[in-house]
């Protein structure tokens, strides 16, 4: 996207994310059901705590809004790349 290299199912830390972009230090995680538990979300703050920490940006998306609404999750990426660009980020 824009010219950026997207990695799938990225080691980072002692982690897996689902996407990353190593340039734009941005992860982009996609919640499905099992997220929506008590314990996951305990464990997935605590990792993009951690993720944070060392200079990374998530984008969290829930896996319904892609199904339904692909395009517009695609531009709320390019969105953010824009002003990643611009100094905004």
């Amino acid at each position: 996207m824009r010219g950026y290299v997207f990695n799938r199912q990225r080691p980072v830390l002692n982690y897996i994310v689902d996407f990353m972009c190593r340039e734009l230090l941005l992860i982009i995680e996609i919640d499905g059901r099992s997220h929506h538990f008590e314990e996951a979300v305990q464990r997935d703050e605590q990792r993009q705590k951690e993720l944070e920490a060392v200079g990374f940006t998530f984008l969290r998306f829930n896996d319904q809004l892609i199904f339904q609404d692909v395009l517009n999750v695609g531009r709320v990426i390019e969105n953010w790349i824009l002003n990643y660009e611009e100094g905004e980020v």
